[in-house]
């Protein structure tokens, strides 16, 4: 069996942990709010941040000509002094400017003495304070009371001072709505997440387009985003979004384009997404260069990510290091990864400790594994225990296990039970299984059912089955009437190649006896030979044929002989004759009575005649 947890499929489906959400506008001495110290979001336009830079370099320099201003009793010079010194977190020094500023009237000072006051840990006075700022018209400040109403559980006020502050054109407030009205599953968040996200607010972009990606696929899409949803995630991992550059590489992964993808898994790696550095490491793997994504995934495992710890499991497994192997599986199924325990099963079933492999497995079909529920079951079916075997059968068969759902079948068919053997042959043909499949077209054929066997058939065939593909040749032939003549170019023809290029020694009977009327000696011969070597007695027989008119009758003999030993009466008949030809009577007396032995009943027949006559010739 393959060891599970090797292969990475990385996108969340839960919700999304928010980034920092309070709001900021750049400061300045005309009335307009100021930057605060844990208002700072990495998602701000990177112009702001260069001027929000400057400002901070010169502020040693301009510090004490504030300082004059406000002191002289400038009501602006007091709100920027306050949000520099609560920005420098000198709490105590810039409260009684920032209060002498808002008792004049700053809206600023106002929505910056109510972070202060937050961070006091006074949130219903710094609420008073931001719904004075607010009503005078700061965004912020409707952004910050929004979130506090929030927090608080008052929806209906908490919308009502967002969208003030989406409204007024703050890129915080835009997404904070966004989240509130999507939390809510109202169709207003995509507007308020594309006008974050056209301002620069990487998470915004990052939430359209999984917006944007769970609309189409609840459309009917195969899963493949559209252009507009893969723009938006490439905005925001382009912004540092580490689970946008994650989610980009994936699509560009399934798209085939590898080396993109690297590049974004690399981005999101290095910025700490071990999902990233796993899937990194599996492209590494995949190029060949086992090291690095070694490396890789021991960082990824490292930080908690249990299919990387599965993947150096697996590693170490194909190196023959059981004990490193087993130490990483065992990390795995500490960071909750029940692939862990599944593969230490494999491994202990592997080493010949079918005890430990048992423990293993149970522990990880007990957990849900339909892998390990299946493997468990093959293990009590091969005890003899099938009463045990079946309801782990069951399990994982309903967990969607397409070999488990096969298992039952053959299970039900052992012990007689045809029609509940069929119906999960069929479930598991529905689900792509190709020998259940070929039970199913087998079952068809006996019932007569020829079209409904033939698209069993095909499925299985295509799936690379030799026997169904044998099956399939051989019903297209006789429904064609099997005249040589209309053979040559037809499907039968195609499906009997492609089955003996597999190895099937019918089909390479099949295919010699084509080549041999077609004149085709060596062909033919080639055919005869791979199936006779490979078991086959008409195959010896066929390739006896050919040798005997080519005139090689000693070789031709020692197929006939292997045929003969192996159960084919024409070929015992072939060699009777021969011995009587020479003179071997007593020889030929002996494969006579075999092809009599044998049959059919038309070689027995002359096997008898021939008998007969050589007794008479002994007794002569």
């Amino acid at each position: 069996m393959a060891l599970m947890g090797d292969k990475a499929r990385l996108l969340e489906t839960g919700r999304f942990v928010h980034a920092p959400d309070d709001g900021r506008e750049s400061g300045t001495p005309g009335g307009r709010d100021t930057v605060l110290p844990d208002q700072r979001d990495a998602d701000m336009p990177l112009d702001v941040i260069e001027a929000d830079a400057a400002a901070e370099a010169s502020e040693a320099v301009t510090e004490a000509h504030h300082r004059r201003a406000a002191e002289a009793g400038d009501t602006a010079a007091m709100s920027v002094l306050g949000a520099m010194l609560l920005r420098r977190g000198d709490l105590d020094g810039a409260e009684p400017y920032l209060r002498s500023a808002t008792a004049a009237g700053d809206r600023a000072a106002a929505n910056n003495l109510g972070v202060l006051l937050h961070q006091r840990g006074y949130a219903d006075e710094a609420a008073g304070w931001w719904r004075i700022a607010a009503v005078a018209g700061s965004a912020a400040a409707a952004h910050a009371l929004g979130r506090f109403y929030r927090e608080r559980g008052d929806e209906p006020a908490a919308e009502y001072w967002l969208r003030q502050s989406a409204e007024s054109g703050h890129c915080l407030g835009a997404y904070a709505l966004a989240d509130l009205l999507e939390h809510r599953g109202d169709v207003g968040a995509e507007r308020w997440f594309r006008a974050a996200a056209e301002r620069g607010h990487r998470e915004a972009a990052y939430r359209l387009a999984r917006l944007l990606d769970d609309r189409a696929n609840a459309l009917g899409g195969d899963g493949t985003p559209d252009a507009e949803a893969e723009q938006w995630y490439r905005q925001a991992a382009a912004r540092g979004h580490r689970r946008a550059a994650l989610h980009l590489g994936t699509l560009l992964e399934e798209r085939g384009e590898t080396q993109e993808a690297g590049r974004w898994y690399l981005t999101a790696a290095k910025g700490g997404e071990a999902r990233a550095a796993c899937a990194l490491g599996f492209l590494l793997r995949d190029a060949g260069d086992e090291e690095s994504a070694a490396e890789w995934w021991r960082r990824a495992a490292q930080d908690g990510d249990g299919n990387a710890a599965n993947a150096l499991g697996a590693l170490h497994a194909d190196r023959g290091e059981t004990q490193t192997a087993e130490r990483w599986y065992r990390a795995a199924l500490d960071a909750g990864d029940v692939n862990g325990a599944y593969n230490i099963g494999l491994l202990c079933a592997e080493q010949g400790r079918e005890g430990r492999g048992e423990q293993w497995y149970r522990r990880a079909a007990y957990a849900g594994h339909r892998e390990a529920a299946n493997a468990l079951a093959i293990m009590l079916l091969q005890r003899g225990d099938s009463a045990g075997a079946e309801p782990w059968f069951s399990k994982a068969a309903e967990a969607g296990s397409v070999d488990a759902a096969f298992n039952l079948g053959i299970l039900y068919a052992e012990r007689g039970a045809e029609r509940m053997a069929h119906e999960w042959y069929e479930r598991a043909a529905a689900a792509g299984h190709t020998e259940a499949a070929l039970q199913v077209a087998i079952v068809h054929l006996r019932d007569g059912d020829t079209e409904a066997a033939e698209r069993h058939l095909r499925c299985a065939a295509d799936g690379g089955s030799a026997e169904a593909a044998f099956r399939l040749a051989d019903l297209l032939d006789r429904r064609d009437g099997g005249a040589v003549e209309r053979r040559q170019d037809a499907e039968c023809t195609r499906w009997y190649e492609h089955a003996a290029r597999q190895g099937h020694r019918r089909a390479q009977v099949r295919v010699g006896m084509f080549a041999a009327a077609r004149g085709d000696v060596v062909e033919a011969a080639r055919w005869y030979r791979a199936a006779a070597e490979a078991g086959s007695r008409n195959g010896a027989f066929n390739l006896g044929l050919l040798l005997a008119r080519e005139g090689s009758l000693p070789e031709a003999a020692l197929w006939w002989t292997r045929a003969a030993e192996d159960g084919h009466g024409r070929a015992a008949l072939r060699l009777a004759l021969l011995a009587a030809r020479r003179g071997a009577l007593a020889e030929g007396h002996q494969w006579c009575r075999r092809a009599v032995e044998l049959g059919p009943p038309e070689v027995a027949e002359r096997a008898a005649r021939l008998r007969e006559a050589l007794q008479e010739e002994l007794s002569a």
